[in-house]
């Protein structure tokens, strides 16, 4: 995750002793965090998973990417990236609604 934005001004005297402890507890409560979404259900522990991986960064749901839920046994048509369909074509996913997730 990207660190908070800080102002240009420079740090008051002190700064350095009080800054790893700061960044210790923004690291804790992030985890905590996504620990509490991932157990009340308000995030997929696996969606974010392939979030993490190259290619997959704006995956819309794990749906889209299993080839047993397609005719063919390939991924959706919203993981078909703009520049591979025909101009002016409207795409939407069955599953989900997405209109292109690919990129």
């Amino acid at each position: 995750m990207p660190k908070v934005k800080r102002s240009r001004k420079p740090p008051p005297d002190g700064w350095e002793l009080i800054e790893p402890t700061l960044d210790e507890l923004d690291q804790k409560m992030r985890e905590e965090l996504y620990d509490y979404c991932i157990k009340e259900g308000y995030a997929d522990k696996n969606l974010i998973a392939k979030w993490k991986k190259q290619g997959y960064e704006n995956l819309c749901c794990l749906r889209c990417i299993q080839t047993r839920d397609t005719n063919f046994g390939t991924n959706c048509i919203c993981r078909v990236p703009k520049s591979k369909l025909e101009v002016g074509r409207i795409i939407e996913c069955t599953h989900c609604g997405c209109r292109g997730c690919s990129g």
